[in-house]
Protein backbone atom coordinates (compact mmCIF):
# COMPACT_ATOMS: atom_id res chain seq x y z
CA UNK A 1 0.00 0.00 0.00
CA UNK A 2 1.18 3.52 -0.76
CA UNK A 3 0.71 5.89 2.17
CA UNK A 4 0.78 9.67 1.72
CA UNK A 5 4.15 9.73 3.49
CA UNK A 6 5.50 6.97 1.23
CA UNK A 7 4.21 8.81 -1.85
CA UNK A 8 5.84 12.08 -0.76
CA UNK A 9 9.15 10.53 0.35
CA UNK A 10 9.65 8.01 -2.46
CA UNK A 11 7.36 8.20 -5.47
CA UNK A 12 7.24 11.97 -6.10
CA UNK A 13 11.00 11.95 -6.59
CA UNK A 14 11.19 8.58 -8.41
CA UNK A 15 8.59 9.54 -11.01
CA UNK A 16 9.98 13.10 -11.27
CA UNK A 17 6.56 14.52 -10.39
CA UNK A 18 7.93 17.95 -9.41
CA UNK A 19 9.09 18.61 -12.98
CA UNK A 20 6.60 20.42 -15.23
CA UNK A 21 6.49 18.08 -18.21
CA UNK A 22 3.65 20.12 -19.73
CA UNK A 23 6.00 23.09 -19.98
CA UNK A 24 8.81 20.89 -21.37
CA UNK A 25 6.50 19.51 -24.06
CA UNK A 26 5.38 23.05 -24.91
CA UNK A 27 9.05 23.98 -25.35
CA UNK A 28 9.84 20.88 -27.39
CA UNK A 29 6.85 21.47 -29.66
CA UNK A 30 8.64 24.48 -31.15
CA UNK A 31 10.38 21.80 -33.21
CA UNK A 32 8.28 19.87 -35.74
CA UNK A 33 9.76 16.40 -35.14
CA UNK A 34 9.74 16.76 -31.36
CA UNK A 35 6.17 18.04 -31.51
CA UNK A 36 5.16 14.79 -33.25
CA UNK A 37 7.18 12.74 -30.76
CA UNK A 38 5.51 14.44 -27.77
CA UNK A 39 2.04 13.91 -29.29
CA UNK A 40 2.88 10.25 -29.96
CA UNK A 41 3.73 9.44 -26.33
CA UNK A 42 2.89 12.34 -24.06
CA UNK A 43 3.16 10.37 -20.82
CA UNK A 44 6.90 9.66 -20.94
CA UNK A 45 8.87 10.66 -17.84
CA UNK A 46 12.42 10.21 -16.59
CA UNK A 47 12.68 7.79 -13.67
CA UNK A 48 15.07 9.05 -11.00
CA UNK A 49 16.76 5.78 -10.15
CA UNK A 50 19.23 4.89 -7.44
CA UNK A 51 22.76 5.64 -8.73
CA UNK A 52 24.13 2.13 -8.17
CA UNK A 53 21.05 0.42 -9.58
CA UNK A 54 21.28 2.54 -12.73
CA UNK A 55 25.03 2.01 -13.14
CA UNK A 56 24.96 -1.74 -12.56
CA UNK A 57 21.84 -2.41 -14.62
CA UNK A 58 23.19 -0.42 -17.59
CA UNK A 59 26.46 -2.39 -17.36
CA UNK A 60 24.35 -5.56 -17.52
CA UNK A 61 22.31 -4.21 -20.44
CA UNK A 62 25.17 -3.41 -22.81
CA UNK A 63 25.25 -5.43 -26.05
CA UNK A 64 22.32 -7.42 -24.70
CA UNK A 65 18.66 -8.00 -25.53
CA UNK A 66 15.72 -7.28 -23.23
CA UNK A 67 14.78 -10.91 -22.36
CA UNK A 68 18.40 -11.65 -21.36
CA UNK A 69 18.70 -8.41 -19.39
CA UNK A 70 15.49 -9.26 -17.50
CA UNK A 71 16.84 -12.75 -16.81
CA UNK A 72 20.16 -11.50 -15.41
CA UNK A 73 18.54 -8.81 -13.24
CA UNK A 74 15.87 -11.30 -12.13
CA UNK A 75 18.56 -13.76 -10.98
CA UNK A 76 20.43 -10.96 -9.19
CA UNK A 77 17.31 -9.81 -7.31
CA UNK A 78 16.33 -13.39 -6.46
CA UNK A 79 19.80 -14.07 -5.06
CA UNK A 80 19.67 -10.97 -2.84
CA UNK A 81 15.90 -10.85 -2.20
CA UNK A 82 15.74 -7.44 -3.90
CA UNK A 83 18.11 -5.22 -5.86
CA UNK A 84 21.47 -5.27 -4.01
CA UNK A 85 23.58 -2.23 -3.18
CA UNK A 86 27.28 -2.12 -4.07
CA UNK A 87 27.93 -2.77 -0.35
CA UNK A 88 25.77 -5.91 -0.49
CA UNK A 89 27.90 -7.10 -3.42
CA UNK A 90 31.26 -6.29 -1.79
CA UNK A 91 32.50 -9.90 -1.76
CA UNK A 92 31.44 -10.81 -5.30
CA UNK A 93 34.07 -12.05 -7.77
CA UNK A 94 33.83 -12.98 -11.42
CA UNK A 95 33.48 -16.64 -10.35
CA UNK A 96 30.89 -15.98 -7.66
CA UNK A 97 28.73 -14.10 -10.20
CA UNK A 98 28.56 -17.15 -12.48
CA UNK A 99 24.94 -17.72 -11.37
CA UNK A 100 23.95 -14.51 -13.21
CA UNK A 101 25.05 -15.99 -16.57
CA UNK A 102 26.03 -12.44 -17.57
CA UNK A 103 29.11 -13.38 -19.63
CA UNK A 104 31.83 -10.75 -20.03
CA UNK A 105 29.75 -8.24 -18.04
CA UNK A 106 30.64 -9.95 -14.71
CA UNK A 107 34.18 -8.53 -14.76
CA UNK A 108 32.78 -5.05 -15.40
CA UNK A 109 30.36 -5.39 -12.47
CA UNK A 110 33.19 -6.49 -10.17
CA UNK A 111 35.30 -3.50 -11.26
CA UNK A 112 32.35 -1.14 -10.69
CA UNK A 113 31.77 -2.57 -7.19
CA UNK A 114 35.46 -2.11 -6.31
CA UNK A 115 35.64 1.46 -7.61
CA UNK A 116 32.41 2.54 -5.89
CA UNK A 117 33.34 0.98 -2.54
CA UNK A 118 36.89 2.39 -2.60
CA UNK A 119 35.48 5.88 -3.21
CA UNK A 120 37.27 6.21 -6.54
CA UNK A 121 33.80 6.63 -8.03
CA UNK A 122 32.21 9.23 -5.76
CA UNK A 123 28.48 9.78 -6.40
CA UNK A 124 28.41 13.20 -4.77
CA UNK A 125 31.31 14.50 -6.87
CA UNK A 126 29.73 13.10 -10.04
CA UNK A 127 26.44 14.86 -9.22
CA UNK A 128 28.30 18.17 -8.93
CA UNK A 129 30.50 17.75 -12.02
CA UNK A 130 29.76 19.16 -15.48
CA UNK A 131 28.47 16.49 -17.87
CA UNK A 132 31.73 15.79 -19.75
CA UNK A 133 33.72 15.40 -16.54
CA UNK A 134 31.04 13.17 -15.00
CA UNK A 135 31.03 10.97 -18.12
CA UNK A 136 34.83 10.63 -18.02
CA UNK A 137 34.64 9.76 -14.34
CA UNK A 138 32.21 6.86 -14.94
CA UNK A 139 34.27 5.70 -17.91
CA UNK A 140 37.11 4.88 -15.49
CA UNK A 141 35.08 1.71 -14.80
CA UNK A 142 36.08 -1.15 -17.10
CA UNK A 143 33.55 -1.70 -19.84
CA UNK A 144 31.71 1.60 -19.31
CA UNK A 145 31.66 3.54 -22.58
CA UNK A 146 29.91 6.81 -23.46
CA UNK A 147 26.44 5.25 -23.90
CA UNK A 148 26.39 3.36 -20.57
CA UNK A 149 27.84 6.45 -18.85
CA UNK A 150 25.22 8.78 -20.36
CA UNK A 151 22.35 6.40 -19.50
CA UNK A 152 23.64 6.18 -15.92
CA UNK A 153 24.01 9.97 -15.67
CA UNK A 154 20.51 10.58 -17.02
CA UNK A 155 18.64 8.04 -14.89
CA UNK A 156 20.95 7.52 -11.90
CA UNK A 157 22.19 11.09 -11.38
CA UNK A 158 19.36 13.08 -13.01
CA UNK A 159 21.73 14.89 -15.35
CA UNK A 160 19.05 15.86 -17.84
CA UNK A 161 21.61 17.20 -20.32
CA UNK A 162 23.02 13.67 -20.81
CA UNK A 163 21.99 12.40 -24.24
CA UNK A 164 22.54 8.64 -24.63
CA UNK A 165 23.01 7.58 -28.25
CA UNK A 166 22.04 4.08 -29.35
CA UNK A 167 21.35 2.92 -32.90
CA UNK A 168 17.83 4.43 -32.84
CA UNK A 169 18.93 7.82 -31.53
CA UNK A 170 21.77 7.94 -34.06
CA UNK A 171 19.10 7.38 -36.73
CA UNK A 172 17.06 10.28 -35.28
CA UNK A 173 20.12 12.55 -35.44
CA UNK A 174 21.02 11.54 -38.99
CA UNK A 175 17.44 11.89 -40.27
CA UNK A 176 16.19 15.00 -38.49
CA UNK A 177 19.10 16.75 -36.78
CA UNK A 178 22.21 16.40 -38.96
CA UNK A 179 23.34 19.85 -37.76
CA UNK A 180 22.68 19.17 -34.08
CA UNK A 181 19.72 19.32 -31.72
CA UNK A 182 17.41 22.35 -31.69
CA UNK A 183 17.96 25.05 -29.08
CA UNK A 184 14.58 24.32 -27.41
CA UNK A 185 16.06 21.19 -25.77
CA UNK A 186 19.08 22.87 -24.18
CA UNK A 187 19.72 21.53 -20.67
CA UNK A 188 17.07 18.81 -21.00
CA UNK A 189 18.46 16.92 -24.00
CA UNK A 190 18.06 13.62 -22.15
CA UNK A 191 14.33 14.15 -21.60
CA UNK A 192 13.86 15.09 -25.28
CA UNK A 193 15.82 11.95 -26.18
CA UNK A 194 13.22 9.77 -24.48
CA UNK A 195 10.39 11.16 -26.62
CA UNK A 196 12.46 10.89 -29.81
CA UNK A 197 13.68 7.36 -29.02
CA UNK A 198 10.17 6.05 -28.38
CA UNK A 199 8.77 7.84 -31.42
CA UNK A 200 11.27 6.54 -33.98
CA UNK A 201 11.33 3.04 -32.48
CA UNK A 202 7.60 2.66 -32.79
CA UNK A 203 6.95 4.46 -36.07
CA UNK A 204 9.90 3.29 -38.18
CA UNK A 205 10.17 -0.45 -37.67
Amino acid sequence: DTTVQNFENVWIDYFDLNTDYGELKRRFSENETLSKACSFAGGIRILRQDSWEALSSFIISQNNNIPRIKGIIGRLCEHYSGYPSAEDMADETIDSLAYLRSGFRAKYLVDAIEKVLSGEIDYQKIKEMPLDDARNELMKIKGVGPKVADCTLLFGFYKTDAFPKDVWVKRVLAQWYPNGLPSCVKGVEGIAQQYLFHYIRNTQK
